[in-house]
């Protein structure tokens, strides 16, 4: 009679296991004995502002790395950066300059302003700012487009050169690097907007950082537009 043997579930694959690598580098790599591929992640923040730039962050660190600090907890209590608390975003932030300090990661967040939105559109600004971010990037840390995997949330598109990408749904929510990615974006888009406050203190932008509230309204319509404001956003502003 035959025996019956357990089913072992396989883990799930992650997003970065699931890009394709031609088979052809690989083997080139495989002679080095280790495959450490650079695992950049994006994600943009204020695409529904009112006011203020579009800003795109990106965060680098080698597979090695991201497995690493993984495995050594230091992504516990990680999340996306709208469902944490402002201090902790701060205190992540820390972390993330921290490790890019000691050459464990590299980041970079870039913007598009509000003059760009109005002119091109949202969806040119982000490209604009998402391009921005990786040529910076490649500066700061020098690598070849086709030899990286770019992790981006949402429906954001790196440009064609970079053949390695994939765009995740939530992806701030799947994956470390679009999580950093997306922290390093809203501090540094926050403090651009709190610094404005004090130029602009009638509008309160310390506390909605340009978003559309109901304070931020009323604001506009008793002081008028200001030339940080997208226009094209404005029309639900009575």
């Amino acid at each position: 009679m035959l025996s019956k043997k357990k089913l072992t579930k396989k883990p799930a694959k992650s997003a970065v296991e699931r890009v394709k690598i031609p088979q052809v580098r690989l083997k080139k790599q495989v002679q080095n004995h280790s495959v450490n591929r650079l695992i950049i992640g994006i994600d943009e923040v204020g695409r529904g502002a009112f006011a203020g730039p579009v800003s795109v962050g990106a965060y680098a660190m080698h597979e090695s790395g991201l497995k690493n600090f993984k495995k050594i907890g230091a992504f516990k209590n990680l999340k996306d950066s709208k469902k944490l608390k402002k201090a902790d975003r701060e205190l992540w932030l820390i972390k993330i300059k921290d490790w890019s300090e000691k050459n464990n990661c590299s980041y970079i967040v870039s913007h598009s302003s509000s003059t760009l939105i109005d002119k091109k559109g949202l969806t040119h600004a982000i490209n604009v700012a998402l391009k921005k971010c990786l040529a910076s990037l490649k500066n700061k840390i020098k690598f070849l487009e086709h030899e990286v995997i770019v992790l981006l949330d949402g429906g954001l598109k790196a440009p064609l050169e970079f053949i390695h990408q994939k765009t995740i749904i939530k992806g701030d929510e799947k994956e470390h690097a679009i999580a950093l990615a997306s922290i390093a974006a809203k501090v540094t888009r926050d403090n651009i907007m709190i610094k404005l406050a004090k130029k602009y203190p009638e509008y309160g932008f310390e506390k909605h950082v340009g978003y559309g509230t109901k304070k931020h309204g009323e604001a506009i319509r008793k002081h008028g537009e200001l030339p940080i404001h997208r226009k094209l956003f404005l029309r639900t502003v009575k």
